[in-house]
């Protein structure tokens, strides 16, 4: 009996009408890029894991899919571990024996002769690199965008999945706030379009860093980022339980809670200023925030913006502007967008001194919101076929094959039934199952008078067309 297939978990089929779904967002999407300036591009599905490792901070790095080498790399191994290569470090992983030969293995340097690239795990990292690789071809600022799937072995459930599409606009090679501006009216522009009331948080990486020097904890800074952004899932007290395993004290730990605090007050930029003014990263941060809400007023967004100095964003490379989307309705209630300001990504690569910012919009997230508030257009359908062409016999088939083809020629979607042993009844059974609209069916007397009875499958209308009326009803 053969084995029942079965999908990895935490990955999808898509059916014909999640398809045209799941385009239709993506069409949206792209044309507010375009409008923006913003040009395409594509890397390819897996990376070299140098490239990839440590730009995502340590449980970044841990959802990595990694690709086995192919060949023979357990040979290699054996061969690696029979030199004493695995025993230089007392911190080594026991992997499983072969042949008695690999035993005692240090994992990190075992690595490379199992797995040398892997999944991309964002559109950031891989765009960086293509930056670096490509520096002498593009023009700066490079506004990039970049719409494709990415991989993070994560746990699986309601608005997370293993292989999800993310859909990113960069712009590299400008420090000017003004790009974070109209990369929020972007965001602004295609939930409109979508018709999804969101909220857009923003914060600055430089306001949590000055917080850890505020409270003597610099050399925590990412700890404490770390358990900020796990707030919306743990809450207050579970970001204190964190903060104090990380090693910080209780007057620490409450000053921490006492600026997550300011989240929900509507004057909370002033309050920032006098709590972290007097440091050169606050002073920064809330000045950046203050003249990027200037732009946005001039810009006259639609949904609402606001400072929220608990969003963190969890990747390590961010280091100015961050800002996070929120759906305001549907079960939802994790982000369907994020991104941020980078300085120094490109650093990693050998090229310093090229600072980027981007957006990302979560398909997949949006998708279900979507479907939970039933936003799609009722015209989306999984056929996009508006005329088929049924008949009785071989004769008739010609006929319908002939006119099937003229109706195409005018770009107008057509089918023909392939099985002339089908009666017309079925003929009709599989237009209307699909939804199409009209049906063309052709019989030996309007072979003879070059007249088609032309039914509306909606309304149930039938009337007599020519060969040239075909072409030029409004489907």
């Amino acid at each position: 009996m053969a084995q029942k297939p079965s999908l990895p978990q935490g990955t999808r089929d898509f059916g014909p009408l999640t398809v045209q779904r799941r385009k239709y967002i993506l069409n949206a999407i792209e044309t507010v890029f375009k409008k923006y300036g913003f040009m395409p591009l594509e890397t390819p599905s897996m990376e070299q894991l140098s490239t990839l490792t440590g730009k995502y901070g340590e449980e970044g790095d841990q959802l990595l899919y990694k690709i086995i080498n192919s060949g023979n790399y357990l040979d290699k191994l054996v061969e690696y571990n029979e030199k004493g290569l695995g025993q230089e470090n007392e911190d080594t992983t026991f992997l499983p024996s072969v042949d008695g030969s690999l035993r005692n293995l240090d994992a990190k340097k075992a690595l490379p002769f199992i797995a040398e690239k892997g999944l991309r795990y964002d559109l950031t990292v891989p765009f960086a690199r293509y930056v670096v690789m490509n520096r002498n071809d593009i023009t700066l600022p490079f506004k990039r965008y970049q719409m494709q799937a990415v991989w993070r072995a994560d746990k699986p459930q309601k608005g997370r999945y293993r292989e999800f599409w993310q859909c990113d606009a960069d712009v590299i090679g400008s420090n000017s706030l003004l790009n974070e501006a109209e990369l929020l009216k972007m965001y602004d522009e295609v939930f409109s379009i979508l018709q999804i009331p969101v909220s857009i948080k923003i914060n600055n990486r430089k306001l949590l860093s000055a917080l850890a020097k505020y409270i003597g904890a610099a050399d925590k800074f990412m700890g404490i980022t770390v358990a900020i952004d796990k707030l919306d899932k743990i809450g207050m007290e579970g970001v204190k339980t964190i903060l104090e395993k990380i090693g910080l004290n209780q007057d620490q730990c409450d000053a921490v809670l006492k600026f997550l605090a300011l989240s929900k007050d509507p004057a909370a930029l002033p309050k920032i200023e006098a709590m972290l003014g007097h440091l050169e990263e606050g002073a920064l941060g809330c000045t950046e925030l203050a003249k990027l809400f200037a732009f946005l007023k001039t810009l006259n967004t639609q949904n609402q913006i606001q400072i929220d100095v608990t969003l963190a964003r969890g990747l390590s490379y961010y280091t100015g502007a961050i800002v996070e989307v929120q759906a305001n309705a549907g079960s939802l209630t994790s982000s369907i967008g994020g991104g941020g300001r980078y300085d120094n990504l490109t650093d990693i690569f050998g090229l310093p001194g090229i600072s980027g910012v981007g957006i990302s919009f979560g398909l997949d997230r949006i998708y279900d919101v979507m479907e939970d508030l039933n936003l799609f257009p009722e015209t989306l359908r999984a056929n996009e076929t508006k005329i088929l062409f049924c008949y009785f016999d071989e004769a008739t088939q010609l006929r319908a094959l002939e006119l099937c083809a003229s109706v195409r020629t005018k770009g107008i979607a057509a089918e023909i039934y392939p099985d002339v042993t089908k009666k017309i009844s079925k003929q009709l059974e599989y237009a209307n199952k699909l939804k199409i609209n009209y049906a063309c069916i052709i019989g030996s007397n309007e072979m003879e008078t070059g007249k088609y009875n032309l039914k509306n499958l909606i309304s149930g209308e039938q009337r007599e067309v020519s060969q040239e009326d075909l072409t030029q009803i409004a489907y």
